[in-house]
């Protein structure tokens, strides 16, 4: 891919860029060549690195110094992916590589790593059959009373022992996530991440996620989870009550199962990312519910699956814009959600892996909204 863009080499800074590539997430760049090994500049911690990482070469990062010395003065066009990189970086290595140009190559990473290996598949696997088995725990410990915090730091506990390595990755600029949400009367705030459903969060600092409310009898309770195991993310959405729900929000559900049964049948390569998303749209819009698919009226998430791996939101993208077509082996979290003012937000959510036979799905924990007595 280097050669066709004609470039001689690529520098990836981002660290899990480095990991994709290298295996290990120490503090390191990796230079790849078009033509020779690749080679892994470290700064900290250089013994982990050569014990964790298959490339040859490794050494302790240079100085500014000696920096230029270490790579051929032959390589004039190098890769960088732009998307991930601060422009203090970027004019650090223009300084330290002098006489090159840099050519971004974000998309090109973004989709190497779109495609998942027999590994990474079973390491999703593994990362949704964890977070399922947690996932069932949770008629154990949900109660009328308990607030929103409560409810998530429950799940968090037991994801955490389970294993759950806690950093939920994400590339996008000005986006951050913390495990998961478990909302109630919070669903429906509108909010700053790039989702169908916010919460309320605990303050104007960190506006995401759980709230100090209390959970009450008859009101839907949206918990969407990642799941970080051995670095893959996992991603699933389930829906609990204690009590009763509005006949409305069952439609909505019973909607939302329909788009993601329509988007799980025509996951198979060669299915044009936009086209999907704007079949999802049409069947909302259908049963009248256009308004406040996947969020808030007036402020709605403009997809409805996007790709997971080491981060949670990788190619490819179930979007209007999204002219690219799915490929084998690609792993995408579908979620049609709704957030109804008035009555609440409901939804679901699952990852499936892209096959000739449409979506294949990593989990089989039931779909259906979960009564519970008081």
């Amino acid at each position: 891919m280097l050669r066709n863009k004609g470039l001689q080499a690529a520098l990836l800074i981002l660290p899990i860029d480095v990991y994709y590539f290298a295996g290990t997430r120490q503090n390191a760049i990796l230079w790849v060549p078009t033509d020779g090994e690749p080679m892994l500049l470290v700064r900290k911690s250089l013994s982990r690195a050569k014990e964790e990482s298959p490339i040859a070469d490794i050494r302790p990062f240079p100085s500014s110094k000696e920096f230029a010395s270490v790579f051929s003065g032959e390589q004039l066009s190098i890769g960088m992916t732009f998307d991930a990189v601060p422009v203090q970086q970027h004019s650090f290595y223009t300084r330290a590589l002098p006489g090159r140009s840099f050519v971004d190559i974000s998309m090109m990473v973004r989709e190497v790593m779109s495609v998942k290996s027999p590994f990474e598949l079973e390491q999703l696997r593994y990362s949704a059959s964890k977070l399922a088995s947690v996932f069932a725990e949770v008629p154990q410990f949900l109660k009328a009373g308990m607030r929103e915090l409560d409810l998530s730091a429950e799940m968090e506990y037991r994801l955490r022992k389970a294993g759950h390595e806690g950093y939920v990755r994400m590339r996008a600029f000005n986006q951050e996530l913390f495990f998961g949400l478990a909302v109630s009367s919070g669903g429906v705030n509108g909010g700053f991440f790039d989702g169908p459903v916010t919460g309320k969060g605990l303050s104007s600092a960190a506006p995401h996620g759980a709230s100090y409310d209390e959970i009450q009898m008859n009101q839907p309770i949206l918990m969407d989870y990642a799941g970080v195991f051995n670095g893959y993310i996992a991603d699933m959405t389930r829906m609990f009550v204690i009590g009763t729900v509005d006949p409305e929000l069952l439609r909505a559900f019973g909607v939302a199962i329909d788009i993601q049964e329509m988007v799980r049948q025509a996951m198979k390569p060669g299915a044009i990312c936009e086209e999907l998303f704007l079949a999802a749209a049409t069947i909302a819009e259908e049963a009248g519910l256009g308004s406040c698919f996947m969020g808030m009226p007036g402020e709605l998430a403009k997809f409805v699956g996007h790709g997971v791996g080491l981060e949670l939101d990788q190619l490819p993208v179930l979007a209007k814009g999204f002219t690219m077509p799915l490929q084998s082996a690609q792993v995408i979290a579908v979620e049609p959600k709704f957030v109804i003012p008035g009555k609440g937000v409901i939804g679901i959510e699952n990852t499936f892996v892209v096959t000739n036979e449409g979506g294949l799905r990593l989990s089989d924990f039931s779909d259906e909204i979960m009564f519970l007595e008081a």
